[in-house]
């Protein structure tokens, strides 16, 4: 069976693809996203692949090898990047393979006779510096971006299911329960959810479960609101009035009438919320309220970055990556908004 897409979708995707700002930073931040989820490949202490003495190893994909394993005498892991230099001295046919960034971002390699952080340095491969303990900038750079990302989606899914769900019903039968979930929200929206972190901070670790549960708790009120109106607006159109005409129940003209002719807008607000799950989660790790360390976090790197000003190369990596981030999210949702605007696809009778 041949799946048919409709051709006021195909023209949509067409005026975004047109739209090439928007276009170009969409395949970029997709790019960014994979690159991300296979950060162990790129980003790693640990080998891709170790040939030793007529055996193949592929550590990044198992449990940890003891360094006995290649002729070390220690029974933790294998320090690769010492057995990588041992290979290259011996000579006898034994190789492995590095990633890209040798180091994870929780590693402190730290100097004899020096204090972190250290500046980029292209022989240690430390290519943006480390941060104060010694942990390479860019691993952490690369692991916080992926916490980054995945929090905002999240988020968003459940913000959004919720929001949307809740607004549909306050749009679309109105009366009591309309004027209650009203009341609700006004009182929701007057309680500081920063306070509400603090607290919960002070008492238990917020872990990253918890942030998304007290980010969802407060954050799906807006989504509420913008799709209270919407279906107040869609509820009184003749397709809703023939839906219901021909007996079809409430439930079916939610899900399958009101909510895909509702799709443009609410996708174009999707990538602006996760622009501000990002900055939101930033800002939490900044003011300390956010993942607990060592978590890699652009926050806690921007607040590493305040605090020791002599270090400009962490402030100005986590300022350029936040920067492309958040230019790139920015473009695709302009792109959205004006490649799904209703009134440039409408046809008046």
């Amino acid at each position: 069976m041949k799946m048919r897409i409709n051709p006021l979708t195909i023209k949509k995707i067409n005026r975004f693809k047109s739209i090439r700002r928007g276009y170009y930073s969409f395949i970029l931040f997709s790019i960014m996203i994979l690159l991300s989820i296979f950060a162990e490949v790129m980003v790693n202490k640990r080998a891709l692949i170790v040939k030793y003495e007529g055996s193949i190893y592929f550590p990044i994909y198992r449990s940890m090898i003891p360094g006995t394993t290649f002729g070390f005498d220690y029974e933790y892991e294998t320090n690769y990047r010492d057995l990588k230099k041992k290979m290259q001295e011996q000579k006898n046919g034994n190789w492995l393979l590095m990633p890209p960034i040798p180091y994870d971002p929780f590693e402190n390699d730290l100097r004899e006779g020096e204090y972190p952080p250290y500046p980029p340095d292209i022989t240690t491969q430390h290519y943006l510096g480390t941060d104060t303990i010694g942990r390479d900038l860019t691993a952490r750079l690369v692991y916080g971006f992926r916490i980054c990302i995945f929090f905002s989606l999240i988020l968003l899914v459940l913000t959004y299911m919720i929001g949307v769900a809740i607004g549909c019903i306050m749009g679309y039968y109105g009366g009591k329960f309309d004027l209650i979930f009203q009341r609700v929200i006004e009182i929701w929206t007057n309680v500081p959810f920063l306070y509400v972190i603090i607290i919960i901070s002070s008492i238990i670790v917020p872990s990253f479960w918890i942030l998304i549960l007290i980010m969802t708790f407060f954050g799906w009120i807006s989504m509420t609101w913008t799709m209270r109106t919407i279906t107040y607006k869609e509820k009184e159109r003749e397709y809703t009035l023939a839906a219901k005409a021909m007996g079809a129940g409430d439930m079916r003209i939610i899900f399958r009438h009101i909510l895909p002719n509702t799709v443009s807008v609410i996708v174009s607000y999707i990538p602006f919320a996760i622009s501000s799950g990002i900055m939101v989660l930033t800002s939490l790790d900044y003011l300390g309220f956010g993942l607990p360390p060592p978590t890699p976090s652009w926050g806690e790197l921007l607040n590493q970055g305040w605090e020791n000003m002599h270090a400009w190369w962490i402030v100005a990596s986590v300022i350029v990556a936040m920067l492309v981030t958040l230019t790139c999210v920015t473009f695709i949702g302009e792109a959205i908004r004006e490649a799904f605007d209703p009134k440039r696809h409408t046809i008046y009778e």
